[in-house]
């Protein structure tokens, strides 16, 4: 079965470990190398059980911990050209590159990237599927397109963004330039984005959901519940995921 869980999750750095039978994986890393094995350990994982990195997008609160981690453990990382090119990160052990839309596998993962709308080089998001579970990783994007939604509209779990809350975001200390990116097409999912996206798939096959990448300076827990409640409550189990201890293994059991 699938399961996954969150080193942490918003603005000052995100790791999502996606796992199935023996084989683990590490979504993104924008933490130290010390700060990464301690939000491990606390999961009962350590670096060197991991079988790859794969990377969303360049953005520091993303990349930040990815080659020091894979350079002391040596591991692959797996990424798109775009995101290889944004970014002077050094010597990798090994690099794969993957393009948008094209499914590969990772032991008995398959892991399919979809190209999002983010204000980066070559953005992607990804759904896991083994042994007849799925899992939707969704977060740092602006739209929810219709391409979007043909491939995370299905999924047995999901990890969705409510970044923020529009009246927070309009009233907040950003400048002018950091609201009209965050809020833009190719920024951050609003609240109401989230929840029209649930609300237009439907939530009610989800045997979990979780709600991720909450600003803290733009957005609260409570707001981001209340605005998703009717949509969100479909799911079987939703939870709210934290930058300081992002969330604890969640199993996906197939009949």
């Amino acid at each position: 079965m699938l399961r996954f869980a969150s080193l942490g999750s918003g603005s000052k750095g995100n790791g999502t470990l996606v796992a199935s039978g023996g084989h683990c994986l590490l979504v993104d890393c924008g933490f130290t190398i010390r700060e990464t094995e301690r939000r491990m350990a606390r999961l009962g994982v350590s670096p060197a059980d991991l079988s790859a990195i794969l990377v969303t997008h360049e953005h520091s609160d993303h990349l930040s911990g990815v080659a020091p981690l894979a350079r002391k453990y040596g591991l692959p990382v797996y990424l798109t050209p775009g995101t290889l090119r944004a970014r002077d990160i050094g010597k990798l052990p090994r690099v794969h590159l993957i393009e948008g839309h094209q499914p590969f596998a990772v032991a008995d993962i398959d892991v399919t990237p979809v190209a999002v709308p983010h204000d980066a080089r070559e953005a992607a998001q990804f759904v896991f599927r083994s042994r007849g579970s799925s899992l939707g990783l969704l977060t740092d994007l602006g739209t929810v397109t219709p391409h979007v939604e043909a491939h995370f509209g299905d999924c047995d779990a999901l990890v969705l963004e409510a970044n923020h809350d529009p009246q927070m975001l309009a009233q907040g200390p950003y400048p002018p330039s950091l609201k009209r990116r965050v809020g833009g097409a190719y920024g951050h999912l609003s609240n109401q984005q989230a929840a029209g996206f649930l609300q237009r798939v439907g939530a009610g096959q989800l045997q979990h959901l979780v709600v991720a990448h909450i600003s803290e300076k733009n957005n609260t827990v409570e707001r981001a519940r209340e605005a998703l409640a009717d949509a969100a409550g479909q799911a079987a189990n939703c939870i709210f995921a934290c930058q300081q201890q992002g969330f604890d293994w969640l199993h996906i059991d197939k009949a």
